[in-house]
């Protein structure tokens, strides 16, 4: 074999060769996402939590302030309704008041996720505050309605009479406070969603 045809074989091989290996070149990696949406989800939350926190102060400030006394009574009776009477309506004055604080003290954080849209912190504990709020509100409003409910119409396997046909604007005041609570709790709700969906990693 001549030396020209080995130099013209070792060059096929090293062309062969080098084709089968491709040019590590990274790949682009891909625009960031602009905060746009993320900023616009934090002003939203900040609303929805001034509502909320108006919701709930009223309800318990209703609530609270939910007093009947009937215009008839006899030497030894006086007929009153009042929202102290009644543990469910006490528990559901004091939860509504903490949710409603809780949600003052959380506007300095909600803020914070305003000014800085990708802050994971501030945000996460949100969530997971909120959430507890959440269940505190949804509790104090099932067991306030479910005594209004009996105010309402009473349970006759019980003998529990109704006592909404005699004290009726103790009954619209407390019938209220529980329709507010459960305002409050779909404002809740709608918090712990956004905090989830700003979270998300996108």
């Amino acid at each position: 074999m001549k030396s020209g045809d080995a130099i013209a074989i070792e060059m096929q091989e090293t062309s062969a060769a080098s084709k089968g290996k491709a040019p590590l070149i990274p790949a682009p990696l891909p625009p960031p996402r602009p905060d746009g949406w993320r900023k616009g989800i934090a002003i939203f939350d900040f609303i929805l939590r001034i509502c909320a926190i108006v919701t709930a102060l009223a309800t318990a400030a209703s609530m609270g302030t939910s007093e009947e006394t009937l215009p008839f009574f006899t030497q030894f009776f006086q007929f009153q309704a009042s929202y102290d009477d009644i543990p469910a309506f006490e528990f559901f004055v004091i939860a509504m008041a903490i949710v409603g604080g809780y949600l003052v003290l959380s506007l300095p954080f909600s803020i914070v996720t305003i000014v800085r849209p990708r802050a994971v912190g501030p945000r996460f504990l949100l969530l997971i505050l909120d959430t507890a709020a959440l269940t505190l509100a949804t509790s104090a409003g099932a067991a306030a309605a479910a005594i209004v409910y009996l105010a309402h119409n009473g349970n006759p396997n019980t003998n529990w009479l109704a006592i909404c046909q005699q004290f009726g604007d103790f009954c619209q005041k407390v019938s209220g406070a529980v329709v507010g609570s459960f305002i409050a709790v779909v404002l809740l709700m709608v918090l712990v969603v956004l905090s989830a969906m700003a979270l998300r990693r996108v």
